[in-house]
């Protein structure tokens, strides 16, 4: 995933101008990230390491997710609809 990629991403999902790390930026560019290395994995079936950061790109976005709905329900709901995650 490029710079490019992750600087539109986070645009989109900031709260304010400055913001680059709130828990919404985060899991969008888990997301992102997740999404590009499940493609690298449907073609390169043996690449055990990859998988395993992939592991714990979700096991990682799984915990933001859950502090979201813990703080903020609204933003959680929101975010869920907008990245078409299921839960």
């Amino acid at each position: 995933m490029s710079q490019v990629d992750k600087n539109s991403v986070r645009k989109q999902f900031q709260l304010h101008e400055k913001d680059t790390g709130s828990s919404d930026v985060q899991v969008a560019v888990l997301t992102k990230r997740i999404e590009h290395l499940t493609e690298h994995l449907k073609e390169n079936t043996k690449d055990h390491n990859s998988r395993r950061g992939l592991i714990k790109m979700v096991n990682n976005r799984r915990t933001l997710l859950d502090y979201l709905k813990r703080t903020q329900e609204p933003r959680y709901q929101a975010l869920l609809k907008e990245l078409s995650l299921r839960r």
